[in-house]
């Protein structure tokens, strides 16, 4: 598991932020992976570094593993995104094995190397929208936070907002997809929708097409 904690992902508008509700999907997989008495190991990065945990088997050590992952201190917020180490990664598990990448993935080009990943791995990619990433609130001006810039921004909710707005949602769709093509092999999950249904439907959808 690659988990990309960038400071983008302490976004909420609600009460939970997309990480925390990302690292609710991680630990799940994590309890599936030795449920299925499957290997589990992670990749964690921030702007400030990485820490790579070897893939493990059993229920404890997974357990283990897991909390380790959920444990990590949240990036500081107005900082830089996390920087993926991309030629460790190519080398970082055996051939076949199911990379799953979590994060926030804006807008962005494809990663060099990211062919050579998928001819590697198995790659699959999970996502958490929060509603305001969606569609903007209706009506007056509201304000917001900031995570990546570390600040409040207010919005005056105008037509030029939200004609930005949705360019950037289509920006990042298209980088989406792109990384991704394969509707199977991604995961959008909303901060308002039950994190284990999904994952349940996204696993069902993949046994029974495949």
């Amino acid at each position: 598991m690659l988990f990309e904690d960038s400071p983008s992902l302490q976004f909420g508008s609600g009460s939970h932020s997309k990480r925390d509700a990302l690292l609710e999907l991680a630990g799940l997989v994590a309890l599936l992976s030795s449920i299925n008495r499957d290997r589990f190991g992670f990749l964690h990065v921030a702007p400030h570094g990485y820490v790579f945990r070897e893939p493990v088997h059993g229920r404890g050590a997974i357990m283990h593993a897991a909390a380790a992952l959920v444990g990590h201190a949240a990036p500081a917020m107005g900082g830089d995104p996390a920087k993926i180490p991309w030629h460790f990664l190519a080398q970082a598990a055996p051939k076949h094995s199911v990379l799953l990448w979590l994060g926030d993935f804006p807008p962005r080009i494809e990663p060099e190397g990211w062919a050579v990943l998928k001819r590697r791995y198995q790659t699959m990619g999970f996502r958490i929208d929060d509603p305001w990433e969606r569609a903007l609130p209706q009506g007056e001006a509201f304000a917001a936070f900031d995570p990546q810039a570390g600040r409040l921004v207010t919005l005056d909710g105008t037509a030029a907002e939200r004609e930005a707005h949705a360019r950037w949602r289509a920006e990042r769709e298209a980088a989406w997809t792109a990384l991704f093509p394969d509707p199977l092999t991604r995961l959008v999950c909303g901060t308002d929708e039950n994190r284990l249904d999904a994952l349940v439907r996204f696993f069902h959808a993949r046994m029974t097409t495949r």
